[in-house]
């Protein structure tokens, strides 16, 4: 009698670099895709497909750091086009494969719901540390995706709207953080959502100081978020990873230079986000999205049970 247990012989199934459609890795595992599909994401928090995709690309970003090249590193990852594997890379580690940082300066794990991580060309890393739902205590995690995810839902509702209705002061004199300025429009609410993350992902990771000054058009915002969403998430993980929250930075992009823990620097951002996005709610009523355009509820719990229904990583 085998003594694999059952979540193990499904990730192997997962993993098998012969098994590319779910169809392949279910009849790997002797079980219906329908019932491959449901087991895997009940017992990993994540779907089949998207666990392969976020290990694979560990795989590629572990190869990179010693060496190997861009081009090799894809197909090993089991990608058909370079393309197609960096535009992938960009989106999970928040810079193209030729920018990867060497193994000493930053780790090739990506933030995963379980865990469950590339280690090494013979070895799955399952760290123990690590909670498979959210459920279980993994607050900041949560409220770190809940806050990047209705970022999104919010840009996705206002991209419905006419320039006008977007641009139109609503709250005059509001400004939640004077230094940042107005918060009186809806594209002023948005800018700040999408933007406040940059100066200090530039900070933390010694880069210059970002251009904040580009257009603030809906589908401008929207690209920007997708750039610097998965960095923040890369960071905060990397972070935990370290047990890094006590580290300070000095803030040379301050005038005078400021210190700040990081652990101060997570909390200030989650404050002032949840605050401007219940803003951006109540301007996107008083604009007039309709029930189809609204944004949907912004309860973490209701968000959560959203996205785990769907079959999507709430990470």
């Amino acid at each position: 009698m085998s003594t694999i247990d059952p979540l193990r012989r499904m990730l192997d199934a997962v993993l098998d670099p012969e098994s590319g459609t779910l169809e392949e890795m279910s009849a790997g595992a002797h079980l219906s895709p329908y019932h491959f599909h449901r087991s895997v994401r009940r017992g990993t928090g994540e779907t089949p497909a998207a666990l392969r995709r976020r290990v694979g690309l560990e795989q590629a970003a572990w190869n990179l750091q010693r060496g190997m090249g861009v081009t090799d590193a894809a197909f090993a990852a089991g990608y058909d086009s370079l393309e197609g594997f960096s535009r992938a890379f960009r989106r999970a580690y928040g810079h193209p494969p030729t920018a990867m940082p060497p193994a000493h300066e930053r780790g090739h794990w990506l933030p995963a719901p379980n865990g469950i991580h590339f280690h090494s060309p013979t070895v799955l890393y399952v760290d123990s540390g690590a909670v498979r739902e959210h459920a279980a205590g993994d607050v900041l995690a949560l409220l770190i995706a809940h806050d990047l995810d209705d970022i999104d839902a919010l840009l996705g509702s206002a991209a419905g709207l006419e320039d006008e209705a977007y641009r139109r002061i609503r709250l005059p004199g509001s400004a939640p953080r004077a230094w940042d300025g107005p918060d009186e429009s809806l594209a002023q609410v948005m800018r700040h959502l999408v933007l406040s993350k940059e100066p200090w992902l530039a900070s933390i990771e010694g880069e210059p100081a970002p251009d904040l000054d580009g257009p603030v058009d809906v589908p401008s915002l929207q690209a920007r978020h997708r750039t610097t969403a998965p960095r923040w998430l890369a960071l905060v993980r990397d972070i935990e990873r370290r047990g890094a929250w006590q580290d300070r930075i000095i803030d040379a992009l301050c005038d005078p230079p400021e210190s700040f823990l990081l652990a101060e620097i997570l909390a200030h951002e989650l404050t002032f986000s949840a605050h401007r996005r219940q803003l951006a709610r109540w301007m996107l009523a008083e604009a007039g999205a309709g029930p189809a355009a609204a944004p949907p509820d912004p309860d973490p719990i209701l968000w959560r049970r959203r996205t785990l229904a769907g079959g999507t990583d709430p990470s």
